[in-house]
């Protein structure tokens, strides 16, 4: 595990870089982390999953985002354009340090920026999806519900949903749950959708959990599963049993998310 700080335009991104354990690397790994909280609940998982990774011969490459972690900027200062470009260099980055063929692992909406980013590189790509957000829109609204459900713990009224949609209109930011989130954040988060990119066939493990260990995937994830089939894209689709660590109250771990993901990753390569 290397830390360092990489230079990008006037400030820096805090990176971890796994080296491969086993040689030859049989792949490049760039982790896209998820919105706001769910970025810190993930911290632990994400970092085994990459030693995990590592040892099995991939190499991985973790970045904090602008304005997240400890790279430069303040949350505020973030745009999803922004964002998109961190990952993009990211990408360019990562492709100083290997050639091998490059996979997007995203978690939640980090799904959404790592399909955006591969349909602006010049290669194809595969990707990890861990519990992907299909709508940046619907994403976005259930972020919101945690002001208006803080409003109603502490007996205050603010208006809630409407008075945000009011503040980013006037091209203020807002605060929830302890983050500053300016208006092109929100609009281009609100923009996205989860949908191939065109012309990158290549392989999709796409990977949800589940307290059951009967549990399969909803009919909404299956029907947008087969968009990417259609588009060309080989899926390897699976549910892990194991809580939703972005969003629990303690750090939890997920073991078996961990296995099938090496698994997915293996049998395409």
């Amino acid at each position: 595990m290397i830390p360092y700080f990489l230079p990008v335009g006037d400030g820096f991104r805090f990176c971890v870089f796994y080296e491969a354990q086993i040689h030859p690397v049989k792949g490049a790994v760039l982790y896209v982390p998820p919105f706001a909280e769910e970025m810190n609940k993930s911290r632990r998982m994400a970092a085994r999953q990459a030693r995990s990774l590592a040892k099995a011969g991939y190499c991985v490459l973790q970045m904090d985002l602008l304005g997240c972690g400890d790279s430069s900027g303040v949350f505020e200062d973030a745009t999803w354009d922004l964002w998109l470009k961190d990952v993009l260099q990211a990408c360019e980055h990562l492709r100083s340090r290997s050639k091998a063929p490059l996979t997007l692992w995203g978690l939640r909406a980090g799904c959404l920026l790592a399909a955006q980013a591969a349909a602006e590189l010049s290669e194809s790509v595969n990707f990890i999806f861990w519990q992907p957000v299909l709508s940046g829109k619907q994403h976005w609204q259930q972020f919101m519900r945690l002001k208006t459900a803080s409003e109603l713990v502490s007996g205050s009224k603010k208006g809630g949903a409407d008075e945000i949609r009011q503040s980013l209109a006037a091209g203020h930011p807002v605060d929830i749950a302890g983050y500053s989130i300016a208006p092109g954040l929100v609009q281009g988060l609100e923009s996205t959708e989860l949908l191939p990119p065109a012309r990158k066939c290549s392989q999709v493990a796409w990977i949800e959990l589940s307290s059951r260990s009967d549990a399969t995937l909803s009919p909404v994830a299956q029907k947008r599963l087969q968009v990417w089939e259609e588009a060309g894209f080989r899926v390897h689709a699976t549910v892990a049993t194991g809580p939703a660590f972005w969003q629990t109250t303690e750090i939890e771990d997920a073991p078996e998310l961990l296995l099938k993901t090496l698994d997915a990753l293996d049998s395409g390569s």
